[in-house]
């Protein structure tokens, strides 16, 4: 745990001292699943993970609130081959811890957060900050130490300010990590527009190659990147996003990337409404600004049905064009009146580059079989 969040576990308790528990809420999600993927060497797996969340306002007037949100990720889980060998694994690690100051038309949000912006939904160029698998029922995703600032003008344009300290894993489609000694900062500006609306990001942090090109020397990398992305609702819903990076030390083809996502949705008038999700992404890895001579094509879809008040059904295939390899997640979900429960299959190729993948959900190579339970308080 940080100094940062150890601050902010104590302006809670001084907090709740001082104000009376009356504005207390206690909520949580827990977790259990079972896993099988007949190709892996410990081919089952057992897990469960609970996410308890406390969360206390002060009300300061009628427009200003001051909100302080803990959470925290317990975890553990077995992976085995029966009558052979298992490991077993668990951990207890923060989630989200922040402070959040907010007013009628802004907010500023101190601590460990989720940051998530743009208009796509399955291959997502603008994922800068979190690691959101379209795959994972619950969108489970770590969060990011830092200070984000946002005020909603009456025309409901919208603009971001963040700033970000001791964040080092890599997030989204970065190829590198970051260098969690330095400050990194960026900004969002966020526009409506006939029938939808437009944006344009930015943000800038030092790089970190190390662990990749193995070279002591590339531990500083100054690094910018630019997002633009839209939306529209014209019968069928039509979006865009883009990001650009650029790192100002020479690292080959990990020199530039440049992401492309073009997307559409409908819904078909079939039974209770058929929706289909559609997204093309290309992606390039170059030496020279600009230059799409290393592409990648990935095209996914996302087929969802509801088959009833409780029960839906999912499918997400994406396809690699140049690595010819083809990922399947097929989802059925049925809510009982405390739980949901999801049976799930799915087909991944050995190299799992055509979904982005989440530290937090491991699905493992060649075909599997998963069950999961979940309960919300």
């Amino acid at each position: 745990m940080t100094t940062l969040a150890r601050i902010l576990l104590i302006l809670l308790l001084w907090a709740m001292e001082t104000y009376g528990q009356s504005n207390l809420e206690f909520s949580g999600q827990a977790s259990a699943f079972g896993n099988y993927s007949p190709d892996s060497e410990l081919n089952m797996s057992l897990g469960a993970r609970y996410i308890p969340q406390l969360e206390y306002k002060i009300p300061l007037d009628s427009l200003h609130a001051l909100t302080f949100m803990v959470s925290v990720n317990i975890y553990g889980s077995t992976s085995f081959s029966p009558f052979y060998k298992n490991t077993v694994e668990g951990d207890f690690d923060p989630y989200r811890i922040w402070a959040r100051y907010s007013g009628e038309r802004y907010e500023i949000r101190l601590g460990l957060q989720k940051m998530d912006f743009g208009s796509a939904t399955l291959l997502r160029p603008l994922q800068w900050f979190n690691q959101i698998d379209p795959r994972d029922p619950l969108g489970l995703t770590n969060g990011v130490y830092g200070a984000l600032g946002r005020y909603y003008f009456p025309n409901n344009a919208n603009i971001w300010i963040w700033g970000l300290y001791g964040n080092e894993k890599p997030r989204g489609y970065d190829a590198v990590g970051t260098y969690k000694k330095d400050v990194e900062v960026g900004g969002r500006f966020q526009y409506p527009v006939p029938k939808g609306e437009l944006a344009i990001s930015y943000h800038h942090r030092t790089a970190d190659a190390t662990n990749i090109l193995n070279e002591p020397s590339l531990e500083n990398i100054p690094e910018d990147r630019i997002g633009l992305d839209g939306k529209w609702d014209v019968t069928v819903g039509l979006w865009f996003e883009t990001s650009y990076i650029h790192k100002h030390v020479d690292l080959g083809s990990l020199t530039n990337q440049t992401l492309i996502t073009l997307g559409t949705d409908y819904t078909f008038g079939i039974g209770n409404g058929l929706n289909v999700v559609l997204e093309h992404m290309i992606t390039s890895f170059n030496r020279e600004s600009v230059k799409f001579s290393n592409n990648t094509n990935i095209t996914a879809i996302n087929i969802s049905y509801p088959m009833g008040l409780s029960d839906n059904l999912s499918m997400l295939p994406y396809y690699d064009w140049e690595g010819n390899n083809f990922s399947f997640f097929l989802n059925y979900q049925h809510q009982f009146k405390k739980l949901t429960g999801y049976v799930m299959a799915y087909y991944n190729p050995d190299s799992q580059t055509v979904v982005q993948e989440n530290e937090l959900v491991n699905v493992a190579a060649g075909p599997g079989f998963r069950l999961m339970l979940v309960y919300n308080h």
